[in-house]
């Protein structure tokens, strides 16, 4: 059985020569920040799950039956309070970012959803619910990208540009987003700096990377534990691809949870990276629906 062109793996990407993604002006990295917005959507018993979700929150105690209280709590600061700070801290200093956003979190808070139709933040659909997309039949996935989509465009007036599953998608999510149409890219991968054309029947479908590296999770995975870690974390492989990019521009993903980074010890972090940035020229922080239409526009695959 002949494999499906976009599920064979490549080990060599862009290989030893690189690729001049040539960023506006020309910029030595183009920086993307993601805020994850999942508070609402995620298992639930009061939405007829068999146990509250306790990933990525305080406690980490979870794996219990029954409805866990402490953890919905903590999901719910990360829309009551998180948002807010993170927003607010990006928007002073003029920056904009790309809102990964389930589309049952919008609906649950439409405060976000309106200063989403208003702010310089574009958004990227994370399912209809915070879900692994793996566990699902291709009529249940076809189902809840389109009931996503519908969602999204409902709470802020405008489709996602974008699509990026819980964590990893199934073997039949690519083929679903382009059969839905409507999508300038899918971020369902974590194996480059930059973006990517894969073939997905007789279309070409761009990939534009996310980075589970750059990313506040690790506070929660033991990994991190201080504002300061967190900064210098950031600021390391922010000077690294800054100085690679003199002679190989690159692209850097920088993934914000609001109940996580949204904590002021936390955010204490990401302010002091957000004003390491500003003290350098050449750096486009964008969004990622501005990345894919720079590569739809000047880096067409080759026939």
């Amino acid at each position: 059985m002949k494999p499906i062109e976009h599920l064979t793996r490549d080990f060599v990407g862009y290989g030893s020569q690189g690729y001049d993604p040539k960023w506006p002006d020309h910029a030595r990295l183009a920086l993307n920040f993601v805020i994850n917005v999942e508070e609402g959507s995620e298992p639930s018993i009061l939405d007829g799950d068999a146990a509250s979700e306790a990933a990525l929150t305080e406690g980490g105690s979870g794996n219990f039956p029954g409805r866990d209280l402490a953890a919905e709590s903590m999901f719910e600061y990360g829309s009551r309070v998180g948002f807010w700070r993170v927003a607010k801290l990006l928007e002073e200093r003029g920056f904009p970012a790309t809102v990964m956003a389930c589309a049952l979190a919008l609906e649950r808070n439409p405060d976000i959803s309106k200063y989403l139709r208003k702010s310089a933040f574009d958004v990227c659909a994370h399912g209809w619910r915070w879900e692994q997309h793996r566990g699902l039949s291709i009529d249940e996935e076809r189902e809840r990208i389109a009931r996503t989509v519908r969602s999204i465009e409902a709470s802020i007036g405008t489709p996602p540009e974008g699509w990026y599953c819980r964590y990893g998608p199934s073997i039949n999510t690519r083929n679903l987003l382009v059969e839905h149409g409507g999508f300038s890219y899918d971020s369902d991968a974590y194996n480059d700096e930059l973006p990517y054309w894969v073939k997905v029947g007789d279309r070409n479908h761009l990939v534009v990377p996310y980075s589970l590296t750059n990313n506040d999770a690790k506070f929660m995975r033991g990994a991190m534990a201080t504002a300061d870690q967190f900064f210098q974390f950031l600021r390391d492989a922010f000077d690294l691809l800054y100085a690679e990019g003199k002679q190989s521009p690159k692209m850097m993903s920088v993934g914000l949870h609001l109940r996580i980074a949204g904590h002021p010890g936390r955010a204490a972090g990401l302010q002091r990276f957000l004003d390491h940035v500003s003290g350098h020229d050449g750096v486009w922080v964008c969004r990622r629906g501005d990345i894919a239409r720079h590569w739809h526009q000047h880096h067409q695959p080759s026939p």
